[in-house]
């Protein structure tokens, strides 16, 4: 039991499922009556379409890792999970029974709310991490951009499935002012799992190479590489400093907690690339990026504070 939370990174998880309930219970539900916001979604079935998109999810990460074997006994020799715990078999038995299960949940969930349309946000994220994991990998910037795609929507699925339905010609601001908050979020979680997906890419040069993988770090080396990823950790901390000014600047609360947990970490992260050489050091910036998504969504906790 062990290996398989492993290998279908239960803490990954974990964050998303706290993402989705973060956006209905911080920042949709407190603003029912105050500010007139309607949700489509019973605190079951939001259940149930948080657990769509966790199955979804993790049979991602087992089809990525059934994929990898070759390049992770060089990169992470220690971490192998498929054919040293779970045999490839099991493994591609787990990743159909989830999509199958996450597929037709995303189908229920959309009947039931009267937009039958709306369940191929599961299909196409479904079917975009296995093209990922089977062939887009293999092209730079492709698969990082698609796999970031994939996180974005996992935020993007509550508006859709929430927001969405219950728009009428009465509520359509409101509903609206919402639904771009969280496309807002859903932009800036795109953003920092783009360059963590890019650093990923450098700290995994050797096994990527070997295994022939045409990853950035790859086509135009390490150092270039390494530049372009300074340049792009830039454009989170313009947008959010820009975001910050223009609409929170009021709330002083708010400032002091987006400057001290999301800007300056990522400052942080854009002084250590300068340094950056060994592996250690790429996985250490890739760690800090990974608060920074946690210490950004939960910023949705201030939400109370924004919209008095």
């Amino acid at each position: 039991m062990t290996h398989i939370l492993k290998l279908i990174r239960w803490k990954n998880l974990l964050m998303i499922a706290l993402m989705q309930y973060l956006i209905k219970y911080a920042l949709l539900i407190p603003f029912k009556e105050s500010h007139g916001v309607s949700t489509t979604l019973s605190d079951f079935n939001f259940l149930i379409l948080v657990f769509a998109t966790l199955c979804i999810a993790a049979g991602g990460y087992i089809i990525n890792d059934i994929y990898d074997v070759e390049t992770d006994k060089i990169n992470k020799p220690n971490q192998l999970i498929i054919n040293k715990h779970i045999t490839e078999k099991n493994a591609s038995t787990l990743f159909i029974i989830l999509n199958i299960i996450g597929v037709g949940l995303g189908f229920y969930l959309a009947n039931g709310i009267g937009k039958p349309t709306f369940f191929t946000a599961f299909f196409i994220a479904s079917a975009l991490l296995y093209i990922y994991s089977t062939s887009l990998k293999q092209i730079a910037i492709v698969g990082n951009i698609v796999v970031s795609l994939v996180v974005a929507l996992s935020i993007l699925l509550v508006g859709i499935y929430e927001i969405i339905p219950a728009i009428n010609i009465n509520n359509k601001a409101v509903q609206m002012t919402f639904l771009n908050i969280i496309k807002d979020y859903a932009i800036f979680a795109f953003m920092i799992n783009l360059i963590r997906e890019l650093i990923k890419d450098i700290e995994d040069i050797d096994g990527d190479y070997k295994a022939g993988i045409q990853t950035l770090p790859i086509l135009i080396g390490r150092d270039r590489a390494n530049k372009l990823i300074i340049i792009l950790s830039l454009i989170p901390i313009f947008s959010i400093t820009y975001y910050v000014i223009t609409y929170l600047f009021k709330q002083q609360i708010v400032v002091g907690y987006f400057l001290i947990l999301v800007i300056a970490p990522l400052i942080y992260v854009t002084i250590k690339l300068f340094n950056a050489k060994q592996k250690a050091q790429y996985k250490h910036i890739s760690l800090v990026l990974k608060i920074v998504m946690l210490t950004g969504m939960l910023s949705l906790l201030l939400y109370n504070f924004i919209l008095k």
